[in-house]
């Protein structure tokens, strides 16, 4: 079944919807204008939408420039949507554990669609801004986490996923050669945990471990990440592997009967 033929989709919803989607770390305030080209949808339909979203709390609206960003309701949302997770409150103690024990940054993954979202982040000192706020989404194939969430699924999976999903470059040595990444996830199969560099960012090293589910499919992984400058991948192994594959073993609900 699709959107045109569910006769319980709301249309009108949908591009509410869509006009919240177009807001992002880059589009963090936009006019009606800038929000019409982003969505794709007209301009007088745009107006009434983002007037409806305001009005109803979703949305501020700058007196001055008439431009429109996303209010405090957007936190209840995220607020509400933690208490839902199982996971969340599951791992918090153990990553916090993690955390103190190697005093690098760690996060949570889980999978969201074709990329991965950072559902729990526990920075360090050094961290950039970024690097602190939950709720980023990035294609699953460019991040050590997303591969190794995707090393757990059967073999034809992970490589449907992998000729299909979404990738993009952020860095001059991000990895888009699709071959190559199939090649990682093989490897990560075998190994039971993803390392890559120079991904996200230039310089950082990211070590990832799957959570396992019930199911014997991982749809989350704990990741670690570290500057090039203070840490190599043979460090990685012998000082935080252990402690992130343990960490990731006692999170997963396969791990703890």
């Amino acid at each position: 079944m699709t959107r045109k033929t569910d006769t319980l989709y709301v249309n009108a919803l949908a591009k509410g919807l869509q006009v919240l989607r177009a807001f992002d770390e880059a589009n963090s305030e936009m006019s009606l204008s800038q929000i019409a080209a982003r969505t794709g949808l007209d301009k007088s339909a745009v107006q009434r939408l983002a007037n409806t979203l305001h009005l109803e709390g979703f949305l501020e609206k700058d007196s001055g420039t008439r431009r429109f960003r996303p209010s405090h309701a957007w936190l209840e949302l995220a607020y509400a949507y933690y208490w839902s997770d199982p996971l969340v409150p599951q791992a918090m103690p153990k990553l916090i554990e993690l955390s103190q024990q190697i005093g690098e940054t760690i996060n949570m993954a889980e999978l969201s669609g074709e990329h991965i979202i950072y559902v729990s982040r526990l920075p360090t000192k050094r961290s950039y801004f970024a690097a602190t706020i939950i709720g980023r989404k990035l294609p699953a194939l460019s991040t050590s986490a997303g591969r190794a969430i995707l090393s757990t699924w059967p073999e034809a999976e992970w490589r449907a996923a992998v000729a299909d999903w979404p990738l993009k470059s952020f860095t001059p040595r991000t990895t888009l050669d699709r071959d190559e990444i199939a090649d990682s996830i093989a490897r990560i199969a075998q190994d039971g945990y993803a390392i890559s560099c120079n991904q996200m960012i230039l310089n950082e090293i990211g070590l990832a471990a799957p959570i396992w589910g019930p199911d014997g499919r991982a749809r989350a992984a704990v990741q670690c990440s570290v500057s090039s400058y203070r840490w190599d991948e043979d460090m990685l192994r012998e000082k935080v592997l252990p402690a992130l594959l343990e960490t990731a073993n006692a999170i997963s609900p396969m791990g703890q009967g």
